[in-house]
């Protein structure tokens, strides 16, 4: 069996900040990503554009967190 390296405290704590900031990320892009739906249904005078700008937002965010966290574990 091989043993690993323990991990040294100020990689735990930057990888635990950057996590932190993943979170703050993914609210904001789902946030402003409801307003631009809700911007766009007022100006083309619409009623889908909220909800579906709004899951792209959601899909985006997800998407960022994957690659955020894959790039954690290299």
């Amino acid at each position: 069996m091989s043993r690993q390296k323990p991990h040294n405290n100020s990689d735990l704590l930057r990888a635990a900040a950057s996590l932190s900031g993943i979170a703050i990320q993914m609210g904001a892009t789902i946030y402003l990503g409801n307003l631009l739906g809700s911007w766009l249904d007022e100006k083309f005078q619409k009623t889908f554009l909220e909800d579906t700008v709004t899951l792209l937002a959601v899909f985006l965010s997800i998407y960022l967190v994957i690659k955020k966290v894959m790039a954690l574990n290299k």
